[in-house]
C-alpha cells in the first residue's frame, strides 16, 4: 500500500508541476490539459486500490 501512496504523491506533484511548465511556455495548454487528466486518472485509481485494500485488511476473518 506504500506505493500506492507514493504513486499518488508523485500523481500530484506532476500536476503541480505541470502548472509551472504551462506558466513557462515549455507546454501549450492542450499537452497540459491532456497530462492532467492522466494525472488525475491515476491518482483516482490509486486512491480506489487503497481504499479496497483498506477494506480487506479491516474484514472479520
Amino acid at each position: 500500500m506504500q506505493y500506492l501512496f507514493i504513486s499518488k504523491s508523485s500523481a500530484a506533484e506532476l500536476q503541480s508541476q505541470l502548472y509551472v511548465a504551462l506558466d513557462q511556455e515549455y507546454i501549450n495548454v492542450d499537452a497540459f490539459e491532456k497530462i492532467y487528466a492522466q494525472a488525475e486518472k491515476v491518482s483516482k485509481m490509486d486512491a480506489g486500490f487503497i481504499k479496497y485494500l483498506n477494506s480487506q485488511l479491516n474484514k472479520p476473518k
